[in-house]
């Protein structure tokens, strides 16, 4: 099963997409004994979709036949990482060719395509470094 990451936003180049791609080689190497590979990130730019409906909609058309899709979403499920591997192992076991996670702008999805999700998860409040100092 095919994993990408498709997101508003495009990443300069430096040292955080330097990491990326080491961790996209790593995950396609490693996932290709799950039947989990090739692992690829599809970058929306922000330009050309400025609002969350155009976003969304540029997000929607970002997705294969037949591929199960994930809305990260402040309002979605929060997983626990075993939780997490067993739904995509479980989309993968039922036949998904892929698994598309869609990361929104700073406005979030909008509600098309959180209601087209066959999932909406969160990975839980953000933390500060200087939240955790107090």
């Amino acid at each position: 099963m095919r994993l990408t990451i498709a997101c508003i936003g495009r990443l300069k180049s430096g040292p955080e997409a330097d990491l990326i791609d080491d961790y996209l080689k790593r995950a396609t190497a490693s996932g290709r004994g799950l039947a989990l590979a090739p692992c690829e990130v599809v970058e929306i730019d922000e330009r050309k979709a400025k609002d969350p409906a155009a976003q969304s909609a540029r997000l929607l058309e970002a997705v294969p036949s037949g591929a199960v899709t994930a809305a990260l979403d402040e309002r979605g499920r929060t997983l626990t990482s075993p939780e997490f591997a067993d739904l995509i192992a479980r989309d993968r076991d039922n036949g998904a060719p892929a698994s598309v996670f869609r990361i929104g702008g700073a406005d979030g999805h909008d509600r098309a395509l959180r209601q087209a999700a066959n999932h909406t998860l969160s990975f839980g409040p953000m933390v500060w470094p200087h939240m955790l100092a107090r």
